[in-house]
């Protein structure tokens, strides 16, 4: 009996043809994981295909949940730092770079200024890289800070009160710093969740808060951000770039921010 069905098994050819997005949108997350984000003209060279299917790779992969759709490329899921990470797993992530970012922030301070510093893990590595500074005034809500400090190279340490948020071990006041008297600061130093060409960011509305009454008080702001910390725009905005007067990080920011930073004013200090 003849067989009448029309139907044929695909070929060689179709079957490495269907084969082929799905490497491609393989090897797309695996450069997204290793670099933590990138622009559509770097995965049209990584990945030699034209900027349209990028974008269109980009678009699927994002309604699937497996990439952050950003303006001009994506940033990897795992590179975002949610609400309720706790600091210990902070702390142990990009250990290398906060080191090395806490040590040239360290650079900018002189002896015998009062620094203002606010929660998280950057902040952390940047107290510890305090040592050769002498007789500074350390503020902060974060209660790690105290025993990052090395000793003798502050004169008094004052916590700032509050309810106290386990989550990220710093405690948030009610009070506003600009109607405390007597609270002021030469610099503030401060952590933050993301940073765009709008501004910082962090992803609790009370910590955001928080921090930006710090660089209210401060008469300069000096912010510690990763690479993983571009482009990612968090919950509550800070303060736009206008606000700050020094980024210190690991790697050049992407073209839009550092844009942004110029228009600014910002000196950035790449470590």
């Amino acid at each position: 009996m003849q067989n009448n069905d029309s139907r044929q098994a695909p070929t060689q050819d179709q079957t490495q043809q269907a084969a082929l997005p799905a490497l491609r949108h393989s090897r797309l997350l695996a450069l997204l994981q290793e670099r933590g984000q990138a622009s559509v003209a770097d995965l049209v060279v990584a990945l030699d295909v034209s900027r349209d299917t990028v974008r269109r790779d980009l678009d699927l992969l994002d309604q699937r949940g497996l990439l952050i759709r950003t303006r001009g490329g994506a940033l990897d899921n795992s590179h975002l730092v949610q609400v309720d990470t706790t600091l210990g797993l902070r702390m142990d992530a990009h250990v290398e770079a906060k080191r090395r970012i806490g040590a040239c922030a360290a650079r900018l301070v002189r002896d015998s200024e009062t620094l203002i510093l606010n929660g998280g893990s950057s902040t952390c590595y940047f107290a510890g890289a305090l040592g050769d500074r002498h007789n500074l005034t350390v503020i902060t809500n974060n209660l790690r800070i105290p025993p990052a400090v090395p000793e003798g190279c502050s004169r008094a340490i004052h916590i700032l009160g509050g309810l106290y948020w386990g989550v990220s071990q710093v405690t948030l006041g009610p009070i506003g710093f600009s109607s405390v008297a007597g609270i002021s600061a030469d610099t503030a130093v401060i952590g933050v969740t993301g940073l765009t060409a709008a501004g910082i960011s962090m992803g609790r509305l009370e910590e955001a808060s928080a921090t930006r009454g710090m660089i209210d008080i401060a008469r300069r702001t000096i912010v510690l951000a990763d690479a993983s910390k571009f482009s990612v725009s968090a919950f509550s905005l800070i303060a736009p770039l206008s606000g700050i007067h020094h980024l210190v990080t690991d790697k050049e920011p992407p073209p839009d921010i550092a844009a942004a930073l110029a228009a600014a004013g910002v000196e950035i200090a790449v470590c």
